[in-house]
């Protein structure tokens, strides 16, 4: 018999995911399987009036409040028939909430109702996990693989757009423009039915003039598109579409689809289509935007693909919260972007970087940090020198700065503070409870910046030459020092004092003295 036989089989891991969206809330019940696949095993939706309560008056009605509470109570009895804890769940809001000014009650009663916690993703958030989503397509079809796609997804609130350059995302942005938000600003104006199309058209050509502008010198590209709107448009039109495969829908044939819907009211495309009225109010405008970005970009047709944020989300905890190495690259390629655009001596934060990962890996069982922050420091370490670019005098406070008030694909807001203040700590003072930022984030996180800068102290003093020279080296604990063995170099005089004048914090943090000695 086979060792292999002997091993017992990889049990399934039930999980869900829930979708706060603008018009309805969906869930997805899965397993995870072993190594990462996932089989989804139910799906539901239920409409809600989220998006029309917090695009009118920023704030989410108690009605609505408590007919969110009464889906999510009936998604909650069912995960108790899969035997699926809230732990397993994880439930995610969009615009709609995120947007609204008591976000915080309406997640509070959520959690007093149901157990459920609600996070509310943020856009870059929102970017990385529809790139999830869409990348078994970009890996698997070799015209995508290896040509520019845009990924575009228009939903109620705002449109999330990806441009990529084969599997690498180039450019990530959302746009505060979506389907259900068209309807309501145009709704506010009390404008007639001939001229609403004439609004959310104006509207549209905003967001497709900055899509241009970050798009200069591209040739043309493919347009993927997401989305229930589309995806509703696809099966109208192309009857024998497999929604587990690409749908290709001409730009034309979409077109008069268009043509037809706008000047119908919501009324008759309920009659028409038997869709919902939360449906039948964001079709319109979300295929005309969707249309006129394919029509921008010179499209023949638009691939429509049946991924959604829900499947993102279950291909995150598929591979249990830890970056693939996949996603972990794209935020390195924007991160080196960055670097360059404020003029960085990108071989030697490119070095450090590399420098800095390897001891990461080196000493886990010092630091303890789970593998996100491995790439948050990678990060850090390219970025730690943007400052310069503002003034060479307290550069490591203006890269925080720059860090802090720029984007990066996948990063949300607290990554980016983390990553910011590893920067800043990157020489001088030690993290103190008065600095920006620092006090704000909770104990652990604070720890984790205070490790992660101390790591990158010791890789800028490895690389205190600026030469690259030192590219291996191999670390053990011995009586409160930690030797690290520099193999291929000999003399090591300038790094070794490089070290001594900066030791200070990771002695302080890891109670180590960092001691440089070649391989004998």
């Amino acid at each position: 018999m086979l060792e292999t036989d002997l091993q017992e089989p990889v049990r399934p891991r039930p999980v869900a995911v829930i979708d706060i969206g603008t018009t309805s809330i969906r869930m997805a019940v899965a397993e995870i399987h072993s190594p990462g696949v996932v089989r989804q095993l139910d799906a539901f939706s239920r409409a809600v009036s989220l998006g029309r309560d917090t695009f009118h008056r920023r704030k989410i009605r108690r009605s609505t409040i408590e007919e969110c509470v009464r889906v999510l109570r009936s998604y909650r009895r069912v995960l108790d028939e899969y035997g699926i804890q809230p732990a397993a769940v994880r439930v995610v809001a969009t615009s709609a909430v995120r947007e609204a000014t008591n976000r915080l009650a309406f997640m509070d009663r959520i959690y007093i109702a149901t157990g459920l916690e609600v996070e509310a993703l943020e856009e870059a958030e929102v970017n990385r996990v529809t790139y999830m989503s869409i990348y078994p397509h970009l890996e698997s079809r070799p015209e995508l693989s290896q040509s520019r796609s845009v990924v575009i997804e228009v939903g109620g609130g705002s449109t999330e757009l990806l441009l990529v350059r084969g599997p690498n995302v180039v450019y990530s942005h959302t746009y505060r423009l979506g389907s259900l938000r068209m309807r309501r600003s145009i709704e506010a104006l009390r404008a007639p039915l001939a001229r609403q199309r004439e609004l959310m058209e104006t509207q549209i050509a905003r967001m497709i003039e900055q899509l241009q502008s970050h798009m200069a010198g591209e040739e043309r590209v493919q347009l993927i598109a997401l989305g229930g709107d589309l995806r509703f448009a696809a099966r109208q039109l192309l009857p024998d579409w497999t929604p587990a495969q690409l749908a290709s829908l001409p730009t034309e044939r979409l077109a008069k689809f268009v043509n037809q819907l706008l000047p119908a009211s919501d009324e008759e495309l309920v009659q028409r289509f038997h869709i919902s009225f939360p449906d039948a109010s964001t079709l319109g405008p979300a295929l005309l935007a969707n249309l006129r970005v394919a029509q921008a970009l010179g499209a023949e047709s638009l691939l429509v693909s049946s991924a959604n944020l829900r499947d993102g989300l279950l291909q995150e905890m598929a591979a249990r919260d830890e970056w693939s190495a996949n996603f972990a690259k794209q935020i390195t390629r924007s991160a080196i972007d960055l670097a360059g655009k404020y003029d960085s001596d990108l071989k030697h934060v490119r070095h450090v970087a590399s420098l800095a990962v390897k001891l990461f890996r080196e000493i886990r069982q010092e630091h303890q940090l789970p593998s996100s922050y491995e790439v948050l420091l990678n990060v850090a370490a390219l970025l730690h020198d943007v400052g310069r670019y503002v003034n060479v005098r307290s550069h490591h406070k203006h890269s925080m700065y720059l860090i802090r008030n720029s984007e990066l694909f996948g990063l949300g807001n607290r990554d980016m503070l983390i990553t910011s203040l590893v920067a800043r700590y990157h020489r001088r003072a030690t993290p103190q409870p008065n600095h920006e930022g620092y006090a704000m984030l909770p104990r652990v996180q604070r720890v984790a910046v205070a490790k992660m800068a101390a790591m990158l102290r010791v890789a800028i003093a490895l690389d205190e030459s600026r030469s690259q020279r030192i590219t291996d080296f191999h670390c053990v604990v011995k009586e409160n020092q930690l030797v690290i063995t520099i193999r291929h170099a000999k003399d090591l005089s300038l790094e070794q004092m490089a070290i001594r004048q900066d030791n200070g914090m990771f002695e302080e943090v890891f109670g180590l003295r960092v001691l440089l000695r070649p391989q004998g």
